[in-house]
């Protein structure tokens, strides 16, 4: 839900293709998109969870007779979350990661039942980053950015942003 662009606008081609789809492709993922994807999932015994991942992208190619999109093959799923901002040197902050590095641009904090320590990712608007860390307030689709300095993390300050799981 919230992801934009031309991968997008190539999902609701293939589901307009296929019939699941009718209110046009604005390259927007929001609700009606999401209903599309679940029936044709159900109907084609994948996971209904509204999400495109690799399996059902490849199902909506096949079914369309289109091709995957390029850019769909780094990720294996992308989710729009909650980002806040952090450095080493917040207070109550040790500096030093869940995973045992210290605290930087590119390592962030995660919920890991929402995506799993280690995990590499790409997220829009900050650059590559590794899931090192977790933190109390980080719940469900929450992500913490780690930050070189706090003027950085100050001028972050909270916005959603697209996180791409590699």
């Amino acid at each position: 839900m919230g992801m934009t662009g031309s991968v997008v606008q190539s999902v609701q081609y293939m589901l307009i293709d296929t019939g699941y789809l009718s209110d046009g492709a604005d390259g927007v993922f929001g609700s009606g998109t999401q209903s599309a994807v679940r029936r044709f999932q159900a109907d084609h015994g994948l996971d209904a969870d509204g999400v495109v991942g690799t399996q059902t992208m490849q199902a909506l190619a096949d079914a369309s007779g289109r091709e995957v999109p390029e850019e769909s093959g780094s990720y294996q799923y992308s989710m729009v979350m909650d980002a806040t901002a952090y450095t080493a040197d917040d207070p109550g902050n040790s500096g030093i990661t869940a995973g045992g590095h210290r605290l930087t641009h590119g390592l962030v904090s995660v919920d890991p039942d929402v995506i799993p320590l280690g995990t590499r990712l790409y997220i829009e608007g900050y650059g590559d980053a590794i899931a090192d860390d977790t933190g109390g307030a980080i719940v469900g689709n929450r992500i913490d950015l780690g930050m070189d300095d706090r003027d950085e993390a100050l001028n972050f300050g909270r916005q959603n942003v697209v996180v791409h799981v590699l």
